[in-house]
């Protein structure tokens, strides 16, 4: 009986159809996909900008070394374990940058995987109360009937 009721009454709100939470969703979800590119594309020119002076920094010392042992031979094994600590160091550091970077990306991918979920929720939520309120009103509008 109740199917019947619902084909003779239909919603004829706009949010019942859930048109409007549907909009919500995409516009957040979109939204959201923005944000997380360019928080992407942030870390990602960050990281090649840290490479790139890195780089610039090694060939610097690598030129003072080669200059400096051409000009002063005994000072030649302490230039080269300057340079090696140098580089050493230099690595250590990029290595450190792509791990945070990586751990940065991961943290914000799963933030928006989260956001998005719970967003999905509350919309169902949302739309499953608004079509039981929907039905509600069609048994007492029913009821209403056959009491008159």
């Amino acid at each position: 009986m109740l199917n019947n009721v619902l084909d003779t009454y239909p919603c004829r709100r706009p949010t019942c159809s859930g048109s409007y939470l549907r909009i919500v969703v995409v516009v957040v979800v979109v939204v959201v996909e923005v944000v997380v590119v360019v928080v992407v594309v942030v870390v990602v020119v960050v990281v090649v900008v840290v490479v790139v002076v890195v780089v610039v920094v090694v060939v610097v010392v690598v030129v003072v070394v080669v200059v400096e042992v051409v000009v002063v031979e005994e000072v030649a094994v302490v230039v080269v374990v300057v340079v090696v600590v140098v580089v050493v160091v230099v690595v250590v550091v990029v290595v450190v940058v792509v791990v945070v970077v990586v751990v940065v990306v991961v943290v914000v991918v799963v933030v928006v995987v989260v956001v998005v979920v719970v967003v999905v929720v509350v919309v169902v939520v949302v739309v499953v109360v608004i079509e039981v309120v929907v039905i509600v009103e069609v048994v007492v509008v029913v009821v209403a009937a056959e009491d008159v």
